[in-house]
């Protein structure tokens, strides 16, 4: 006998593995090791540059270097914690609460709950694009502050951040692409979700009516009109706004990995 095959648990960020199991793709483990993809990713004037910072001479250390201390760490926590509010508090996302509550009897006819209302998918796009803009200027506004304090430490550090400015200006723009087309993966899921929904109510839509055509009354009738009473139209959407909050949130783990690090050299220094 056959079986399907089994599709391979990805190790890599929380963003990826969401991704690949929302998407419905198969996402295998890249082959290629960081440096070479980083050789396919920057061109020969972002190579030079990157060379430069690595090997020449970094700017002088002033001798009046602010110290790094409890401001920055609570700046970084206000900051990451704002824009996670942005995501968990924004009304696009939020869940229908009206759908909890009961719509009928137990033996309404599923016919008489409330509609659902078409859901354009545009609405979650265009809101995702807004958020990922306020994730890369608050983000990039608080790199860059702690890449120039960064610079008036040692000259080691100073290397760090001259070629943490580099790979920004290097990277940002793939970066940009690839996280700008999160949202077009995310609408196989929407519409995936939506068409499980209907079909699943129109089966038990097909059984209540086989219920009320059967004089006898089975107990197997009796039980779909029951689990049709039990459906609620439209729950389907509450999902989509919760596992579209969850990748939201994973993409601003991502986004903020270059800020932790350079927190990290902070601390070190």
């Amino acid at each position: 006998m056959l079986q399907a095959p089994q599709r391979t648990a990805l190790s890599g960020p929380a963003l990826i593995r969401l991704l690949a199991r929302l998407a419905d793709v198969d996402a295998p483990e890249s082959r290629q090791s960081l440096s070479d993809r980083l050789s396919q990713w920057l061109g020969w004037t972002d190579a030079i540059a990157l060379s430069s910072a690595l090997s020449g001479n970094p700017p002088a250390v002033t001798a009046a270097a602010r110290s790094f201390g409890s401001a920055e760490e609570s700046e970084y926590v206000r900051a990451r914690s704002s824009l996670a509010k942005t995501v968990t508090g924004d009304s696009v996302f939020a869940a229908d609460r009206r759908r909890g509550s009961a719509h009928g009897s137990a033996h309404a006819s599923s016919q008489n709950a409330p509609v659902e209302p078409a859901a354009d998918y545009a609405v979650f796009r265009q809101r995702y694009l807004s958020i990922q803009q306020s994730m890369e200027m608050a983000i990039g506004n608080l790199r860059g502050r702690l890449r120039g304090m960064l610079a008036t430490r040692t000259s080691a550090m100073a290397r760090l951040a001259m070629v943490d400015a580099v790979m920004e200006r290097a990277l940002g723009e793939r970066e940009r692409t690839l996280l700008a087309s999160v949202p077009g993966l995310l609408a196989g899921h929407f519409e995936r979700l939506r068409a499980a929904e209907q079909a699943t109510l129109a089966a038990a839509e097909a059984a209540e009516a086989a219920e009320a055509a059967d004089d006898a009354g089975s107990d197997a009738a009796s039980n779909a009109a029951s689990n049709t009473a039990a459906l609620t139209p439209g729950a389907w959407l509450n999902v989509f706004r919760k596992d579209m909050q969850s990748v939201l949130l994973a993409e601003l783990d991502v986004r903020l990995q270059p800020v932790e690090g350079l927190l990290a050299a902070l601390r070190a220094s």
